[in-house]
């Protein structure tokens, strides 16, 4: 399958956290830079608060991980909202707006999270999501969902990695 891919370019930035596109922000994202507090015992870093603007409600929190080289990837949700944090390793994100009602219909956003990189990435329903963990060593991803998992009925809907229309190539970019 051949398809033509997004030409990315950068569409937001806050200091080292970096958004890549095809045209802008798709609208309902968001990513801020993470508040990581060091001393001389460790590490301490704030994921999201109920004061926090982009808090909804509280759904669940999990965590996920994904060994290197290996591509989650494409799944979207209809009602619920993710905020990913990596805690481990670092990902390269990718997202896609199918969404036709939505003014950022087609638009490819793509950005890397990790453990040198903190930050929150929040992804709205409707938007195609997935990450390649492009660590040495095993990413530990955590997600703070607006939704509880519902076993019997789950709002989840997947597309495949590699074969499918989305204008976006998980292939490293090596230059």
């Amino acid at each position: 399958m051949s398809k033509k891919l997004a030409n990315l370019k950068t569409v937001f930035a806050d200091e080292n956290l970096i958004v890549r596109g095809s045209d802008a922000l798709i609208d309902g994202v968001a990513v801020r830079r993470a508040i990581v507090l060091p001393d001389e015992r460790g590490r301490l870093g704030e994921i999201m608060r109920a004061d926090d603007p982009w808090f909804e409600k509280f759904g669940q929190v999990y965590f996920t991980t994904t060994y290197p080289g290996v591509v989650k990837a494409w799944h979207y949700h209809r009602q619920q909202t993710d905020h990913f944090y990596v805690i481990k390793g670092m990902v390269k994100i990718a997202l896609y707006d199918q969404r036709e009602d939505s003014p950022t219909h087609g638009v490819v956003n793509e950005l890397y999270l990790g453990e040198h990189r903190p930050g929150l990435l929040r992804i709205p329903p409707g938007v195609l999501h997935g990450w390649m963990c492009v660590s040495q060593s095993e990413a530990h991803i955590v997600n703070v969902v607006s939704e509880m998992y519902n076993y019997a009925n789950p709002d989840e809907f997947r597309s495949d990695p590699h074969n499918n229309d989305i204008p976006y190539d998980w292939k490293r970019q090596d230059g």
